[in-house]
Protein backbone atom coordinates (compact mmCIF):
# COMPACT_ATOMS: atom_id res chain seq x y z
CA UNK A 1 0.00 0.00 0.00
CA UNK A 2 1.28 3.34 -0.63
CA UNK A 3 2.20 5.69 1.58
CA UNK A 4 -0.39 8.51 0.73
CA UNK A 5 -3.33 5.70 1.19
CA UNK A 6 -1.51 4.85 5.00
CA UNK A 7 -1.97 8.55 5.75
CA UNK A 8 -5.60 8.78 4.30
CA UNK A 9 -6.49 5.50 6.57
CA UNK A 10 -4.65 6.88 10.01
CA UNK A 11 -6.60 9.87 8.75
CA UNK A 12 -9.97 8.54 8.72
CA UNK A 13 -9.40 6.74 12.09
CA UNK A 14 -8.12 9.97 13.80
CA UNK A 15 -11.44 11.66 12.56
CA UNK A 16 -13.87 8.58 13.64
CA UNK A 17 -11.80 8.75 17.59
CA UNK A 18 -12.49 12.59 17.52
CA UNK A 19 -16.21 12.15 16.12
CA UNK A 20 -16.33 9.84 19.21
CA UNK A 21 -14.96 11.41 21.74
CA UNK A 22 -17.25 15.08 20.51
CA UNK A 23 -20.37 13.19 21.15
CA UNK A 24 -18.95 11.62 24.54
CA UNK A 25 -18.18 15.33 25.42
CA UNK A 26 -21.44 17.03 24.26
CA UNK A 27 -23.11 14.07 26.35
CA UNK A 28 -21.28 14.92 29.51
CA UNK A 29 -21.81 18.63 28.85
CA UNK A 30 -26.05 17.61 28.90
CA UNK A 31 -25.33 15.96 32.30
CA UNK A 32 -23.27 18.48 33.72
CA UNK A 33 -20.40 16.75 34.17
CA UNK A 34 -18.16 19.48 33.18
CA UNK A 35 -14.79 17.55 33.92
CA UNK A 36 -15.38 14.50 31.84
CA UNK A 37 -16.78 16.57 29.12
CA UNK A 38 -13.42 19.03 29.17
CA UNK A 39 -11.07 15.48 29.01
CA UNK A 40 -13.26 14.13 26.46
CA UNK A 41 -13.19 17.44 24.36
CA UNK A 42 -9.58 17.73 25.13
CA UNK A 43 -9.22 14.26 23.45
CA UNK A 44 -11.24 15.21 20.60
CA UNK A 45 -8.86 17.94 19.69
CA UNK A 46 -5.96 16.02 19.97
CA UNK A 47 -7.25 13.16 17.41
CA UNK A 48 -8.50 15.92 15.29
CA UNK A 49 -5.29 17.69 15.19
CA UNK A 50 -3.85 13.88 14.19
CA UNK A 51 -6.61 13.77 11.35
CA UNK A 52 -5.27 17.45 9.61
CA UNK A 53 -1.77 16.42 10.13
CA UNK A 54 -2.34 13.16 7.92
CA UNK A 55 -4.11 14.82 5.83
CA UNK A 56 -1.90 17.21 5.28
CA UNK A 57 0.82 14.13 4.68
CA UNK A 58 -1.31 12.92 1.87
CA UNK A 59 -2.39 15.93 0.11
CA UNK A 60 1.33 17.14 -0.24
CA UNK A 61 2.71 13.10 -1.33
CA UNK A 62 -0.15 12.91 -3.82
CA UNK A 63 0.36 16.40 -5.10
CA UNK A 64 4.07 15.53 -5.55
CA UNK A 65 3.11 12.06 -7.42
CA UNK A 66 0.69 14.43 -9.91
CA UNK A 67 3.43 16.72 -10.37
CA UNK A 68 5.92 14.30 -10.49
CA UNK A 69 3.32 12.67 -13.71
CA UNK A 70 2.62 15.56 -14.96
CA UNK A 71 6.67 17.04 -15.42
CA UNK A 72 7.16 13.76 -17.28
CA UNK A 73 4.19 13.96 -19.70
CA UNK A 74 5.62 17.86 -20.15
CA UNK A 75 9.11 16.63 -20.70
CA UNK A 76 7.76 13.91 -23.28
CA UNK A 77 6.06 16.48 -24.75
CA UNK A 78 9.00 18.66 -25.41
CA UNK A 79 11.36 15.84 -26.45
CA UNK A 80 8.70 15.21 -29.06
CA UNK A 81 8.42 18.54 -30.34
CA UNK A 82 12.51 18.81 -30.27
CA UNK A 83 12.93 15.94 -32.96
CA UNK A 84 9.98 16.79 -35.49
Amino acid sequence: MSKTWEHYQDAARHHERAAYHYKEAAKYDQTEEHEKAVHHAYLAHGYNQRALHHDTEAAKLHAERCDGRATSASERDAKKNSVA
